[in-house]
């Protein structure tokens, strides 16, 4: 072979090397750590003030993949996320599971709750409730009476309470008067309920003192107790009690459902957050009546669609 001849064939050689791709060395310790926290920071928006903290991988039921607890905290307040990374270190994957049968969105406790509407309707509409909340009056007048009156007797509607404590000053003192009249009478608890959602200012007043919002508070649950008949005695000693464990127990399963805000309303297990257009809410309701085989009533002046 010519010296050329060779030289060619060198440096052709040396091409071929420098244009193959090089396989990226494999990530591992501190170095996979960081690119494992940079990509969940990246794609889930985490704030900066928010630690992520990588756990050590374990076998995962999915083949090739490794489980990884990725765990988030702030504040005294942790969150363990778990992440699926590939035994080669170069795939970060997230996957849900979700249990069909034991979500407790299926599974409210609305037991003793009072009810409106026909109490054997098949389609139940859950809405937890803040009685100082102006999105939760917006609701409740979506709710009362056009949706109760659209529906009939195919839903009935039952309220859990969830009063924002930390920015409603008065929301705790108006969820447990509403239940002290709820104990004795189902009618005078939502004409209550009534009341304080379409009269807010006239708790707050014009100087938004706590001590007088709840003397109004107390003011307007006997005027409603009278109305309906009830024992004054036994609401005044209840009153005066101010018993929040049914409020928190309440709020304590808002918190399980994962709800962070009012109003929060679930239609069958089916999440609606916030104060959402009636004809919104009715959409829900109707997929809801489908599913349990009873067909919706028709909107105002349109025809029920065939199915």
């Amino acid at each position: 072979m010519s010296r050329i001849h060779f030289l060619a064939g060198l440096l052709a050689l040396c091409m071929a090397v420098g244009c193959k791709a090089q396989p990226a060395p494999q990530l591992t310790g501190l170095a996979l750590d960081r690119h494992i926290e940079v990509m969940v920071r990246s794609q889930f928006n985490i704030p900066p003030e928010v630690n992520v903290a990588i756990g050590a991988s374990k076998p995962s039921q999915i083949s090739g993949y490794d489980a990884l607890p990725v765990t988030l905290s702030n504040g005294g307040k942790s969150q363990v996320v778990d992440f699926l990374i590939s035994t080669d270190h170069k795939t970060l994957a997230r996957l849900d599971k979700f249990d069909l049968a034991n979500d407790p969105i299926f599974s409210i406790n609305v037991a003793g709750r009072p009810i409106r509407g026909n109490p054997a309707a098949k389609v139940t509409v859950i809405n937890f409730d803040d009685l100082e909340c102006p999105y939760c009056s917006r609701m409740h007048q979506a709710l009362f009476p056009d949706t109760l009156e659209h529906y009939k007797g195919a839903v009935r509607f039952i309220y859990k309470d969830n009063p924002l404590v930390e920015i409603h000053p008065w929301a705790m003192r108006a969820a447990v008067d509403a239940n002290c009249l709820e104990a004795q009478s189902s009618a005078v608890y939502w004409m209550y309920v009534d009341y304080i959602h379409s009269h807010g200012q006239e708790v707050n007043g014009e100087t938004r003192n706590n001590a007088r919002s709840f003397d109004a508070l107390d003011r307007i649950a006997r005027q409603q107790a009278t109305l309906g008949k009830l024992d004054a005695v036994k609401l005044d000693a209840c009153l005066a009690k101010q018993d929040e464990s049914q409020v928190r127990a309440s709020m304590k399963e808002a918190e399980s459902l994962r709800v962070e805000g009012a109003p929060a309303v679930f239609v069958e297990g089916e999440r609606i957050s916030g104060a959402v257009p009636v004809e919104q809410l009715w959409m829900v309701i109707d997929r809801a009546l489908r599913a349990a085989g009873v067909e919706p009533p028709a909107a105002s002046g349109q025809p029920a669609k065939m199915q």
